[in-house]
């Protein structure tokens, strides 16, 4: 008989590297999340292009998914620590630049801006598996979960304030300020990851060519049906439902809301899936992991429908609002799901591999927005969107039959 006991919804805070990792988290996420709010009303602000928008979503995704597999490669032979450190810092310097760029040439130079953007989508590349793959080095196993949770609330708790703050900040002091602001928080991240003890990482026993090994990663991800359809759910509902990317248009000519109004806009998804990662901390939503997970994207295809034909603030605010708390317990399932099945040694190719389709749903997806809404309109853009997804859960479900019956009796396995 197994009488181990579960974990108690804040063991894993217990422990002073996993807090350490947590604020890092937290401090990166809301630097980061802010930088895209003032980046895309910049950039709007002078062009009024939809299409402008898109081309700021792919100037990011390409360095990000060119650099993301290479960068999964590295997560697993050098230090994922030092990657981390060294990525934090030029996010840094990238925010310290646009804040040069801002005050030298106020919003003249569009070059200016995209060329530093493309440099965060470099350090992206990098930062992405090593972070992921780093979690499980400092996370005990039996608590993968439990911090999964408590990652995800942190995660998603930053992406609430960054945007929401930095609309209030932007008003107050402008970009210049904004930037500054932004600066700082990715230097309290790196503080962070620099204060956690070392940690020893398992490296493969021999190095294998660098593609070669990268396909590895790859082909686990391909035979393992649950991780694949999950990624592959993930990354079309986000790409074709995603309202993000068109928000400055919905703030500044649909809703009339302003800057404080986008930062806010920008908050409402998050704010929702905040509070349902806060609750999986004390019932994580694995038992039925796939069906749990179809339902949550079910319900972010209804939400962005509602959200694209919405002209009241307060209704939009809720209909993103439930977008974010569906998103929620996806990320949740999809993390767990990542710590669970992967392989040690694997991870950082694995992680690159889910960094692939993350980028892929994200800033693909902001281009493919902007392309539409700038032929179509931002509204239909997003209507046609929220219809795709549902299309592609009710595929998922009827393809993806190992997925559809994943459930998780214990956190690890």
């Amino acid at each position: 008989m197994n009488h181990t006991k579960p974990p108690y919804f804040a063991d894993s805070l217990k422990i002073a590297d996993v807090r350490l990792l947590i604020a890092s988290v937290g401090f990166f996420t809301l630097a980061s999340r802010a930088l895209l709010v003032v980046i895309s009303f910049q950039i709007y602000r002078l062009t009024h292009s939809a299409l402008a928008l898109g081309w700021l979503g792919l100037v990011e995704a390409v360095p990000a998914i060119t650099l993301v597999l290479f960068g999964g490669y590295v997560a697993d032979h050098f230090n994922r620590q030092r990657i981390l450190l060294v990525t934090r810092a030029a996010s840094f310097l990238c925010a310290a630049v646009l804040a040069l760029l801002s005050w030298k040439i106020g919003a003249g130079s569009l070059a200016g801006f995209y060329t530093v953007i493309f440099l965060v989508g470099v350090a992206r590349g990098f930062a992405d598996p090593a972070s992921s793959a780093f979690e499980a080095q400092v996370v005990p196993r039996p608590l993968f979960v439990n911090a999964s949770s408590w990652l995800s609330s942190t995660w998603v708790s930053a992406s609430v304030l960054g945007p929401a703050a930095i609309g209030f900040v932007f008003d107050a002091w402008g970009a210049v300020g904004s930037y500054l602001v932004i600066a700082a928080g990715f230097i309290l991240s790196w503080i962070g990851a620099a204060s956690i003890r070392p940690k020893i990482q398992s490296m493969p026993e021999r190095r294998e060519p660098v593609f070669k090994s990268i396909g590895t990663g790859w082909r686990f991800v391909f035979k393992n049906q649950p991780l694949f359809a999950a990624m592959g759910l993930d990354l079309f509902a986000v790409l074709f439902g995603g309202a993000v990317a068109l928000l400055p248009i919905y703030a500044d000519d649909i809703l009339h809301v302003g800057a404080k109004g986008l930062g806010l806009l920008n908050a409402a998804p998050s704010l929702g899936a905040v509070l349902v990662m806060l609750f999986a901390t004390h019932r994580p939503p694995i038992a039925r992991a796939g069906r749990n997970l179809l339902l949550a994207v079910s319900g972010f295809g209804l939400s962005t429908l509602v959200f694209a034909f919405s002209r009241n603030f307060w209704l939009s605010m809720a209909a993103l609002f439930l977008s974010g708390a569906f998103d929620g317990v996806s990320v949740v399932i999809r993390r767990s799901m990542l710590r669970i099945l992967s392989p040690d040694d694997l991870r950082g190719r694995i992680a690159a591999t889910n960094s692939v389709f993350i980028c892929a749903s994200n800033e693909l997806g902001a281009f493919e927005s902007g392309m539409l809404a700038s032929w179509i309109g931002a509204v239909p853009c997003v209507a046609v969107g929220g219809l795709l997804t549902l299309l592609i859960v009710a595929l998922t479900a009827a393809f993806a039959k190992e997925l559809r019956g994943l459930s998780f009796n214990s956190p690890i396995s």
